[in-house]
């Protein structure tokens, strides 16, 4: 399975980037192996969402931190997203 972003390591982050183009059945519930601080950079219309809870807007610069073993997703928005992922 091809992934639905395009990524490349900053430093200790990983600068990971979505279109808008991106078919939205990609943008699929998954969990991560590690804790996550994910920070918006640039971005509009788009939406995250954790398990048992409704989506939200992703603001940029105010960060999500995503607990190891929980589900969560993006749904799709308007313009490009990027966002740098912190692990723990």
């Amino acid at each position: 399975m091809v992934n639905p972003y395009k990524e490349f390591k900053d430093g200790d982050c990983i600068i990971r980037t979505f279109e808008p183009t991106v078919n939205e059945s990609e943008l699929v519930w998954h969990r991560d192996k590690k804790d996550r601080v994910v920070v918006p950079i640039l971005g509009k219309g788009w939406k995250f969402q954790m398990d048992n809870d409704l989506p939200r807007d992703i603001k940029i610069g105010e960060e999500i931190f995503i607990p190891k073993n929980t589900f969560h997703r993006l749904h799709l928005g308007e313009s490009v997203l990027k966002v740098k992922i912190l692990e723990k």
